[in-house]
């Protein structure tokens, strides 16, 4: 099996690349801002002896957003924990098809998450809450909780597409990223028994 990265096509292919820039520098900056409001505040707390009123609660913001953002961008390059003992002993083409089922469901499953999750944003908006610290409507924080379910309902969408091209030997565990691994250990190990299998 292949290691590596398909290239982008089409126009799922863009799209998709559009969006991994977006996540990418929403990820970069919120575990920058996470960073930097952290060291300030205790450069405040235990030098100036001055905590910074509103950084808990920006943390708090920033975790959710990092959380969520990440949920898209984990699916984006095939690096979510999988359950695979079954699938890695089928065949080829039966690994596509259970793949497809398998990326389909769960973007079922997040499709559906991500609704309930925006009827609660909506229901949190309608009631006007706030914020103690930055006095910010508190709906702007689950916000991210619907996009992020969202995204990655549409990341498990693009990889049950890519697998129902069946004329590929490639089995892809997202749009681009080719089904692998990556450890030298298991590959190696994995090699071995196709090596006796086939000398049998």
């Amino acid at each position: 099996m292949e290691n590596g990265t398909a290239t982008p096509f089409g126009f799922l292919g863009k799209i998709d690349a559009v969006i991994g820039r977006i996540e990418v520098w929403i990820l970069g900056w919120g575990i920058i801002l996470m960073a930097v409001n952290t060291i300030a505040n205790v450069f405040g707390r235990y030098v100036l002896s001055q905590s910074i009123y509103f950084s808990e609660e920006l943390n708090e913001f920033l975790i959710v957003i990092v959380t969520f953002m990440g949920l898209g961008y984990a699916t984006r390059k095939g690096i979510h924990i999988r359950m695979s003992a079954i699938y890695d002993a089928l065949p080829i083409k039966m690994r596509k098809a259970l793949m497809v089922v398998i990326a389909a469901t769960t973007a079922v499953v997040m499709a559906v998450l991500a609704w309930y999750a925006l009827e609660y944003v909506q229901k949190v908006a309608a009631r006007g809450r706030i914020t103690p610290a930055l006095q910010l409507p508190l709906y702007l924080t689950y916000v991210w909780v619907v996009v992020g379910l969202a995204l990655a309902s549409f990341q498990y969408l693009l990889t049950a597409i890519r697998n129902l091209n069946f004329a590929e030997e490639e089995v892809y565990v997202s749009y681009l990223e080719v089904d692998s691994y990556e450890d030298p250990e298991t590959a190696a190990a994995i090699k071995k028994f196709e090596d006796s299998a086939e000398a049998e």
